[in-house]
């Protein structure tokens, strides 16, 4: 089997991450936050570098998994949280399939016209079956896809910055109203331009080096999104005071029009978001056919989704599943209730790794490590909490529910096995924290 470079992983990583995110939500984003958009981008970008460094960690521990946080969960704290984290973050990832192909489809449909559904499902099928080709030509389609809208994010920030000195900084760069509880708000959105990384680690096995190469590829898709998001928002107000941003689909066209920007530069622009939508998808597509067949690999879903094409190195049950819910899931009347328990899907898998780092470094000496261990860590904790805080009320209510229901679903298998749950005495666990504490106090002095 063919391994797949450093830099092909880190195109995967940057396909996932730089998807309709920055294309599409940026305007939103500076119409809540004004100016404050530029540090809430810095500070959830370097939240998502802190868990780019624990999913690198994680990954060198274990290259041969392919779940994602689920597998971390479950190596760390058991079947009974990994099996929680597995399906809430599945269905976060293979939900997105149909949000950023409907968001190719708008696109497109803006540009040629027709109906933007039947783009969407044509762009499943066709990176559906790209994917069952291989994870190799994946990732080589991926590669380019991303140096192109790359380029083209630079080339509208260059834009901007031509016309730094034609504009009163000050009247564009202001900060709203209500900007506090908006700045809150602001990390929904955010979020999900960083969410992508965790794909790398689906792959670790196929990568050069393998945990240790994936952990790079993480980082480095990170911080070169963290750079060029900062740039794109600033180049956003540098055009456009911020206070006339409104929640939109075209942000950088409405930017564009609004300096009467060169018509190639539109095209160049929604050439560019087309790609993204088209590159993120084929990235989610691959990770959430990973994480369906290591649950089914694990006994936590039924067999069926556990068959894998070692020869391409491809979950081919997990891509036709994935697609098909793609594919429902673009018909759903209502998708706020679907992204909002994406939503928590998402963060909650954040703060699953988070706490195996904490967790598993005490016992494990791993290849490649999270710096500050363990401040860094325990603040990506807190900082993940505040975006929870953030979230709107049904969100949280439904991610609740939902992670209750998978509980009793979990117990229940357990039961129809006749498996004897875990029993853990509190605060025999508490008393022996205490000694070790105690004990350790002790030898510092």
């Amino acid at each position: 089997m063919e391994k797949i470079s450093v830099a092909y992983a880190t195109a995967v990583s940057l396909g996932a991450i730089i998807g309709s995110g920055i294309f599409v939500l940026s305007g939103t984003v500076i119409s809540l936050a004004g100016i404050l958009s530029i540090l809430a981008f810095a500070f959830v970008g370097f939240l998502a570098l802190i868990i780019a460094f624990e999913t690198g960690e994680l990954t060198s521990l274990f290259p041969d998994l392919k779940g994602s946080a689920y597998s971390f969960a479950n190596e760390a704290f058991g079947t009974h949280l990994g099996f929680v984290t597995g399906v809430l973050l599945y269905f976060s990832y293979a939900s997105s399939i149909a949000a950023i192909s409907t968001g190719f489809g708008s696109y497109l449909s803006s540009i040629v016209g027709g109906d933007p559904i039947i783009y969407a499902i044509l762009l499943i099928l066709i990176l559906s079956v790209l994917n069952l080709m291989g994870v190799q030509k994946a990732a080589e389609a991926d590669f380019y896809l991303v140096m192109i809208k790359v380029a083209i994010l630079v080339i509208f920030s260059a834009f901007a910055l031509l016309l730094v000195n034609r504009v009163n900084l000050a009247s564009h760069f202001t900060i709203p109203a209500d900007a506090g509880y908006g700045f809150l708000e602001s990390f929904q959105g955010i979020i999900f331009a960083y969410s992508g990384f965790q794909s790398v680690s689906t792959i670790a096995s196929s990568v050069k080096g393998g945990g240790k190469g994936a952990a790079r590829a993480i980082i480095y898709s990170v911080i070169i999104s963290l750079v060029l998001y900062v740039t794109v928002v600033i180049s956003m107000m540098i055009l456009v005071p911020a206070n006339l941003y409104r929640i939109s689909a075209d942000p950088l066209s409405f930017a564009l029009s609004y300096v009467h920007a060169p018509q190639w530069l539109y095209l160049v622009v929604g050439i560019g978001a087309l790609i993204a939508t088209t590159s993120a998808t084929l990235a989610m597509i691959l990770t959430s056919s990973r994480m369906i067949y290591q649950l089914g690999a694990d006994g936590l879903l039924p067999g069926i989704v556990a068959k894998y094409n070692r020869e391409r190195d491809v979950a081919s049950n997990g891509v036709i599943i994935s697609a098909i819910i793609g594919l429902v899931t673009l018909f759903a009347g209502n998708v706020y209730v679907i992204a909002a328990i994406s939503n928590f899907g998402l963060l909650f898998s954040y703060l699953v790794t988070s706490l195996a780092v904490i967790h598993l470094r005490k016992r494990t000496n791993p290849e490649f490590k999270t710096p500050g261990y363990p401040y860094l860590p325990w603040f990506s904790v807190v900082g993940l909490l505040v975006i929870f805080v953030g979230m709107p009320k049904e969100a949280l209510l439904i991610g609740a529910l939902s992670t209750m229901v998978l509980l009793v679903i979990y117990s229940l298998m357990r039961e129809g096995k006749r498996e004897k749950p875990e029993k853990v005495r509190l605060f025999d666990v508490l008393l022996s924290w205490k000694e070790r504490r105690d004990q350790g106090m002790k030898q510092g002095s």
